[in-house]
């Protein structure tokens, strides 16, 4: 009896480690645990029965119920095979395009009832965004996806009609569809000649239009300058005109005192005269009796008066 308990004991140690891994494997059996960034479907028996939440749950093991795990995060999809396409414009003019869909699951039971897993659901979404790209460029002229003038361009407004067609067809399927967006657009080597002409000729013909402008707003410009010189000149003619009256008003008091004293308006134009040709240094040999240098003979510097007086200065 002694010796039954004595092995008991010493065997213990061993006994309580096989009973922590046989907790640990019945908590990894019959639990499991979800990350933050997903959600679950649990599948009684192949029927969906619950959806649950990040953290630890617990379950019945294999075949009595299943986990599908899901991500909840917003997916980006840009297709898979033929992700770039040929579709055509509504003037049949045709276009490599490429779009991306960002969408997440919004509904997960209905989501894995209809599509069961993300391979499946995004072979769906590629075939749909297939049609409604097709649909959305088909209602548009090719210049109004292709254009040097951005007010001309809807890509926005073919954006968001792509991405209203997604939401409806994918309603059903528990996906929300939260953006569509083009990532690529290029014109086939068959049209692209035709493309950059018809490029080339659009901007001659906004050049052709600025340059109108310039050369009217030039000879606006010359029409006022010329109007205005026309003004400034008629106002100097007739301030010309003011002055050379008033000028002439002065000159008339002038002649009227010359006449009066007809020796002095001599001698004053006569020294006009010495100033003029002697201004500078000059050398001059004449003969002292010729008018205006007879000023400079003895006795001339004297201011001479009335006729009276000037005959009674040359006695002298």
């Amino acid at each position: 009896m002694t010796e039954s308990k004595g092995g008991f004991f010493k065997h213990w140690p061993t006994m309580l480690l096989g009973l922590a891994v046989a907790a640990v494997l019945l908590v990894a059996v019959f639990s499991y645990q979800l990350n933050q960034t997903e959600q679950a479907v649990v599948t009684t028996f192949g029927r969906p029965e619950a959806v649950v939440e990040p953290g630890l749950h617990f379950r019945w093991p294999f075949p009595f119920q299943r986990i599908y795990r899901f991500d909840k995060r917003i997916r980006c999809f840009s297709g898979s095979s033929g992700a770039l396409e040929e579709t055509s414009t509504g003037d049949q003019h045709n276009l490599v395009v490429g779009i991306f869909v960002n969408y997440r699951i919004s509904d997960v039971t209905r989501f894995f009832v209809t599509l069961e897993n993300m391979t499946k659901a995004e072979e769906r979404l590629n075939s749909l965004m297939r049609g409604a790209k097709n649909a959305a460029f088909g209602r548009y002229a090719f210049d109004q996806v292709i254009n040097t003038d951005g007010g001309r361009m809807k890509l926005v407004e073919i954006q968001e009609r792509i991405r209203q067609e997604l939401a409806r067809q994918t309603a059903g399927y528990g996906i929300e569809i939260i953006g569509v967006g083009i990532n690529s657009i290029n014109v086939p080597q068959s049209i692209s000649e035709k493309v950059f002409d018809r490029m080339i000729a659009e901007r001659k013909r906004v050049a052709d239009k600025y340059l109108a402008e310039g050369n009217s707003e030039a000879k606006k410009i010359r029409i006022q300058a010329d109007s205005a010189r026309t003004v400034k000149l008629a106002d100097a003619e007739a301030r010309a005109l003011e002055i050379r009256a008033q000028g002439d008003a002065e000159a008339a008091q002038y002649y009227a005192v010359f006449r009066q004293n007809q020796e002095l308006a001599r001698f004053l134009r006569k020294l006009e005269s010495l100033k003029s040709v002697m201004r500078g240094r000059t050398t001059l040999v004449l003969d002292t009796d010729t008018a205006p240098f007879d000023l400079l003979k003895p006795g001339a510097e004297s201011l001479p008066g009335k006729a009276g007086s000037g005959k009674a200065v040359n006695g002298k």
